[in-house]
């Protein structure tokens, strides 16, 4: 069954924002970006992580996150940047990312969150393309601040690849204690 907004209930004083997009936005060393709210799924305070070993070097681990071993991504390494300095507001973001047929959990590593942003679609200029010498699959656009630009990452693009595939065979299911995680399993069962 479709629940129907009554359309007495929406204020049409605002009618320029009825077709903006929520975006997180958060640090990372010198800069700004925003991933689709849609895509965020819970924001972490910054816990021990698991190595796992042979993985890029922009996969930082994994943690237990409710009985689930999710991999951590460390953003900055990611997009061509310095490893990410762990300190008090460093948090991890999880989203769902689309690996072909099926949704992943992942962690990004982020200085610290910054706030929801609305864009509206007139606010959002495609990334540029650099004559086709840099690859920007992964920017889904730029929004326009009154500061300057926010550049929103694509994060099915940014990490549907092959190192993202590798960790996905890794296979583990709810509950794998036997990956290193029996000790943070106290930290609510529940999910």
């Amino acid at each position: 069954m479709v629940n129907a907004v009554e359309l007495g209930s929406i204020d049409y004083s605002d009618a320029e924002n009825l077709d903006a997009q929520k975006y997180l936005t958060f640090l990372l060393p010198g800069k700004t970006y925003a991933v689709s709210i849609m895509k965020v799924k819970e924001i972490i305070e910054y816990d021990r992580v698991v190595d796992v070993p042979m993985m890029p070097d922009f996969i930082c681990g994994a943690i237990n996150l409710r009985g689930r071993v999710i991999p951590i991504i460390d953003l900055s390494v990611r997009l061509g940047g310095q490893a990410s300095e762990i300190a008090k507001r460093t948090c991890i973001i999880v989203v769902d990312v689309a690996l072909g047929t099926r949704v992943m959990k992942v962690g990004l590593v982020a200085d610290a969150v910054s706030k929801v942003v609305d864009f509206r679609q007139d606010q959002i200029d495609e990334a540029p393309s650099f004559n086709g010498n840099i690859n920007t699959d992964y920017i889904e656009g730029m929004g326009k601040t009154e500061d300057g630009f926010i550049i929103i990452l694509n994060i099915d693009t940014l990490l549907n690849m092959e190192d993202m595939k590798q960790f996905a065979e890794i296979n583990f299911e709810e509950g794998d204690a036997e990956a290193g995680f029996a000790e943070d399993t106290d930290a609510g069962e529940a999910e």
